[in-house]
């Protein structure tokens, strides 16, 4: 069927993205990886390139992705089980690894229910799709991510209400306004903010939920994403749920950041996460993670939760901490925290672009942040620093930003 109208439409938005700075560009192919030498961490190959680029934009934040122990689990796993699921999990079954994981992760929150799910961002859409009932009142941070947005979009509640960043005054308020106009009530916010690396007061926002608790026949429900918390914040890698004392009702992780793997997760009762394999829409018709990267993540969390992983926790606090200390020193502007996402402010679509495309010129990969990303005012090079960085790493990339 011809489509050269619509393909017409298409191409002239692709065209206004380009003009008005805000498209995401080309992405660039990695073809190969160095190991770490004289000093410096990993350099990567790019497509048709010569030259190791550092990558100071990778989720990783532990760098377990080429741990001796999760790549041995996964190969092993793989070759046992093969290298794909076959099918979802209601259809042919489980796989012993899948199972353990979710035992593993609910064991590490302290939780008595575990599930898991191919992406985090599915986690967070199926959830939320499965907990939200039309005679539901949904409460959300103005800066939560974008599965959270969909999720909420797609979920049809009676009622959402956006507050203000971390305002937790105007949240408090919004749910005594909103006291018997719903059965039930859901806060949801994300844990650490992923393009700011603040995060949430969750014990602030448990005490909130807890006082509107009666207001709703069927509760106040916290759900947090803690995606960018988990592994990479809290003395132990347990997040932001560690650094601030409060704990979710429903917690969303993934195994693609800190863990090094691929895959979302949440850890709840025994109770909500029976239900959540009984209603959510991208846990019963959407494959799992493959049982290598089961087996995997599986590994990772065996090495976050050892006297390594308390190691590279610290060097990672260590290593961000210098990094945030250096961008002071140069006179730009961040957002100062414990977390390693460090955003360096630019708030301008056109300087942004050039100091990227500058600190690529010098071999190293970072991301521009422009609206609709991000809210206008608040471009941003979104750092994000990881364990496998080393100090030379560190100042070779403020030597870069210091040339600028």
């Amino acid at each position: 069927m011809p489509h050269d109208r619509l393909d017409s439409v298409l191409a002239a938005r692709v065209a206004e993205l380009e003009a008005s700075g805000t498209a995401k560009s080309q992405e660039y192919v990695i073809d190969d990886v160095l190991p770490p030498a004289d000093g410096f961490s990993r350099r990567y190959l790019l497509e048709g390139g010569t030259r190791g680029f550092l990558r100071m934009n990778s989720n990783s934040y532990l760098g377990l992705s080429h741990h001796p122990a999760v790549l041995d689990a996964e190969e092993k796993a793989a070759r046992k089980f093969g290298a794909g699921p076959g099918a979802v999990r209601f259809i042919s079954g489980t796989y012993r690894p899948h199972r353990d994981l979710e035992h593993r992760l609910s064991s590490f929150h302290g939780r008595t229910g575990g599930i898991i799910y191919s992406s985090a961002y599915a986690a967070v859409v199926s959830t939320l799709n499965s907990l939200i009932t039309p005679d539901t009142v949904v409460f959300s941070d103005e800066l939560n991510h974008n599965c959270i947005i969909n999720g909420l979009r797609m979920s049809r509640p009676a009622a959402r209400k956006v507050y203000g960043h971390l305002d937790y005054d105007s949240l408090d308020a919004a749910l005594g306004d909103a006291a018997g106009s719903a059965e039930r009530a859901i806060v949801v916010t994300d844990g650490v903010f992923s393009m700011r690396g603040d995060y949430a007061d969750l014990g602030r926002l448990a005490t909130i939920a807890r006082d509107h608790d009666a207001d709703f026949e069927e509760n106040v429900a916290l759900v947090v994403d803690d995606s960018h918390g988990v592994g990479a914040f809290g003395s132990t890698g347990r997040g932001t749920e560690e650094v601030t004392g409060g704990e979710a009702d429903v917690l969303i992780g993934t195994l693609g950041k800190a863990f090094g793997v691929n895959g979302g997760y949440v850890v709840a009762s025994d109770v909500a996460v029976r239900f959540l394999r009984e209603s959510g829409p991208m846990y019963i018709y959407s494959n799992p993670v493959t049982v290598g990267e089961a087996a995997a993540a599986g590994a990772a969390i065996g090495v976050l939760d050892s006297d390594e992983g308390i190691y590279l926790i610290d060097h990672l606090s260590e290593m961000t901490r210098r990094f945030e200390a250096g961008l002071v020193e140069l006179g730009l502007e961040t957002i100062p925290g414990p977390h390693p996402v460090v955003p360096l402010m630019v708030r301008d679509t056109a300087e942004t672009s050039r100091l990227v495309a500058h600190l690529f010129e010098h071999s190293v990969l970072a991301t521009g942040l422009n609206y609709p990303v991000v809210p206008k005012g608040d471009e941003e090079i979104r750092f994000q620093v990881n364990a496998n960085h080393t100090p030379a790493d560190i100042d070779y990339v403020l030597g870069v930003l210091g040339t600028a």
